[in-house]
C-alpha cells in the first residue's frame, strides 16, 4: 500500500474553478465516504480549505487510484472531469508525504507561513477518523505532519508577523480606504474592470504597484512607486482601522479571526451579522461589539467601512443590489440617515470576500465608491511576492529544512520496519537455540539448583544478544542504502531462517486495515507517475512519484498542466 495526494489549490486552479470544487458539511462526508470505498483504496481523509482541496488516499494500485479519486472529486464538484483533470495535480509515495508536510507547515499557502492550515489539517484527520475512513498509515502521517507544523511554528519565526489570508486581506483593504472616495486606488488590486471614472477603481496598467506611505497615517496618498507587498508589509500598526467601522459577515473560524484582528488594528466599531444569532452575539461581544441581521443588512452595511464575508453558504450572500440600496443610504439627505450612516458618507466602501464559493456579487467591486478584493486578488498578491515580504527568507530556509529532516527520519524507520521482521525472526530462532541448550544442560547437570541454573541462562542469553546486536542494528541501518535488500537477504541465508516465520511476523505487524476490493476500476489510469517515461496513458496528469520532481515544485511550475 501506498500514499497517494490528488488535488488542486491556488496554485494550480482559478478562483472560479476552485468555488465549484470545493466541499464542506454533508458533501464532505459524501465524498470521503465514496472515495474510502473505491476498489483501490485503504483509508483516505480530505483537507477541503477556502485555498484547496486534497485527497489522501492510501492505495494498492497507482493509477486506479488516481482515476478513482480524480472521477470523484468531478462527480462531487459538478465539474466535467475533462475540465477539471488539467487544474489536478498528483504526488505518489515519498513526494506525497513531503506535500503534506509542507502544506501542514504553511510553505504551500498563498500567504507562506500561516498557521490555520495545521488546524484545518488537524480538523481533516479528526474529521477522517470519527469517520472510520482513517488508516494506520495515514493517521501516523498526519501525526507526522502536525508534529513538524509544530517544529516550524515553535524553532522558527515563520510566522513571526502573524501572517494569514485574513491579516493580509485586512492590510490590502486599509490600503483602500486610506484612498478618498472619488480618487484611484492607484493599482491596488480589486476584482474586475470597474467602469471608466468609477471611485476606486483600478488602473489597469497600474497592476499591483500601490503602496501605502507608511510615516503618511490613516490620511495618507498612495505612493504608486512602493510596491503592494512593501505597503502589506509595512502597514502591521495597530491603528491600522482606527476609526472605522467593520462588519463582519459569518460567525465560524475565520470571521472569529477577522473579528480579533479587526478589533486589534483599532477598529472603533465591530458588527457581526451571522444566521445563528446566537452565535453572532457571543462573537460580538468577545470584542464589545454588536449584531445585524443578516436578512436586512441594508444598513449595516451602509453604516461600514469595511465588510468582512466569509460564511460557508452554496449561493451569493451579498449582491450588488443591496450594496447599491447601501449607497443610497449613504446619500440620502442628512435629516434621513442616523449619525453612523451619515458619518459614512462620502467615504470608500471596501468588501472583503474570503469565502470559497464568493458571498459578494463581483459586480458589486464596480460600484461607484466600492472595492471589492476577493481571493482571487489575495493569489494576485501572493504572486506577486507578497509572502516573501512578510515572511522571512531564512525563515523559509529553516522550516523546508525541518520538512526535510523529518521526512528522512521517517524513511529511515520504514527502512528499518522494513527488515524488522527478518531482525525479530533472527532474534526468535537464537533465542530458541538458547533454550534447546538449557533444557540439554539441565537434563545433564540435574544437581545445579536454581540459582545456577538461572546465572548461566542469563549468560548465555548475554552472549546471544551481544553477538546479533551489530548485525542487527547494521542492517536497519544499511536498509535504505543502494542495495539495501541484499543485507536483508545475507541475514536470512546465514542464519538459515524459515521463510514462513518471517512472513508470520510481518502479518502480525500489518494494521488492521480494509483490504482493497477487485471490483474497482481497472488499471488504466489517467496518469502515469512522473518517473515513467512518455506521456500519461490518457494525457491528463503526471504525476510526481518517488523520483520525479515535484508537481507544485518551488519553481511555479503548475503541476498537471
Amino acid at each position: 500500500m501506498s500514499v497517494l495526494v490528488v488535488g488542486l489549490s491556488h496554485k494550480s486552479a482559478p478562483v472560479a474553478t476552485l468555488e465549484r470544487a470545493v466541499v464542506g458539511g454533508d458533501d464532505l462526508t459524501k465524498l470521503l465516504r465514496d472515495v474510502s470505498q473505491a476498489g483501490s483504496v485503504a483509508g483516505a481523509f480530505v483537507v477541503s480549505t477556502c485555498n484547496r482541496v486534497e485527497v489522501y488516499a492510501e492505495v494498492d494500485k497507482f493509477h486506479g487510484g488516481v482515476a478513482s479519486i480524480s472521477e470523484l472529486l468531478a462527480r462531487h464538484s459538478g465539474l466535467p472531469l475533462s475540465e477539471l483533470t488539467p487544474h489536478l495535480y498528483v504526488h505518489y509515495e515519498d513526494r506525497a508525504v513531503q506535500h503534506l508536510l509542507a502544506v501542514t507547515c504553511g510553505l504551500e499557502s498563498m500567504v507562506i507561513g500561516e498557521s490555520q492550515i495545521l488546524g484545518q489539517v488537524r480538523q481533516s484527520l479528526g474529521f477522517a477518523r470519527e469517520q472510520g475512513t482513517l488508516s494506520r498509515i495515514l493517521g501516523d502521517l498526519g501525526a507526522l505532519a502536525l508534529r513538524t507544523a509544530k517544529r516550524a511554528h515553535t524553532e522558527t519565526g515563520i510566522d513571526r508577523a502573524g501572517a494569514n489570508v485574513v491579516g493580509v486581506g485586512i492590510r490590502l483593504a486599509a490600503a483602500h480606504l486610506t484612498t478618498p472616495a472619488g480618487l484611484p486606488s492607484a493599482g491596488l488590486p480589486s476584482a474586475g474592470p470597474p467602469p471608466a471614472g468609477s471611485a476606486g477603481a483600478v488602473a489597469p496598467s497600474a497592476g499591483l504597484a500601490g503602496a501605502v506611505a507608511p510615516s503618511a497615517g490613516l490620511a495618507g496618498a498612495v505612493a504608486p512607486s512602493a510596491g503592494l507587498a512593501g505597503a502589506v508589509a509595512a502597514a502591521d500598526s495597530a491603528n491600522l482601522l482606527r476609526g472605522r467601522s467593520v462588519l463582519v459577515v459569518g460567525a465560524g473560524s475565520l470571521s472569529s479571526l477577522a473579528v480579533t484582528t479587526a478589533a486589534r488594528m483599532g477598529a472603533v466599531r465591530i458588527v457581526v451579522a451571522n444566521r445563528t444569532p446566537d452565535r453572532a452575539r457571543r462573537l460580538a461581544a468577545a470584542v464589545s461589539g454588536t449584531t445585524a441581521d443578516l436578512e436586512d443588512l441594508t444598513s449595516a452595511l451602509a453604516d461600514a467601512d469595511l465588510v468582512i464575508s466569509c460564511t460557508g453558504a452554496a449561493g451569493l450572500v451579498i449582491s450588488a443590489d443591496e450594496i447599491a440600496r447601501a449607497l443610497l443610504l449613504r446619500a440620502a439627505p442628512a435629516r434621513d440617515r442616523d449619525r453612523d450612516t451619515a458619518k459614512s458618507a462620502g467615504r470608500p466602501l471596501v468588501l472583503l470576500d474570503l469565502a470559497l464559493p464568493r458571498d459578494v456579487e463581483e459586480a458589486a467591486g464596480r460600484l461607484p465608491g466600492v472595492s471589492l478584493i476577493s481571493l482571487a486578488t489575495l493569489g494576485e498578491a501572493a504572486d506577486s511576492g507578497l509572502g516573501g515580504q512578510i515572511t522571512h527568507r531564512d525563515d523559509v530556509a529553516a522550516v523546508r529544512a525541518i520538512v526535510a529532516e523529518e521526512f528522512e527520519a521517517r524513511v529511515s524507520a520504514e527502512h528499518a520496519a522494513r527488515v524488522a521482521p527478518t531482525v525479530v525472526a533472527l532474534r526468535a530462532k537464537a533465542a530458541e537455540v538458547v533454550d534447546a541448550e538449557l533444557a540439554r544442560l539441565a537434563g545433564r547437570l540435574n544437581t545445579v539448583d536454581a540459582r545456577t541454573h538461572s546465572e548461566v541462562a542469563r549468560a548465555m542469553r548475554r552472549v546471544v544478544d551481544k553477538l546479533l546486536h551489530s548485525p542487527t542494528v547494521r542492517v536497519k541501518e544499511l536498509a535504505g542504502s543502494p542495495g539495501g535488500d541484499s543485507y536483508e537477504d545475507a541475514l536470512r541465508v546465514l542464519f538459515d531462517l524459515d521463510p514462513a516465520a518471517i512472513e508470520a511476523v510481518t502479518r502480525a505487524d500489518v494494521g488492521l486495515v480494509r483490504p482493497a476490493g477487485q471490483d474497482g476500476p481497472s488499471d488504466v489510469g489517467l496518469v502515469r507517475p512522473a518517473r515513467q517515461d512518455g506521456p500519461s496513458d490518457a494525457g491528463l496528469v503526471r504525476s510526481a512519484g518517488r523520483d520525479g520532481p515535484a508537481a507544485d515544485s518551488p519553481d511555479g511550475a503548475g503541476a498537471g498542466r
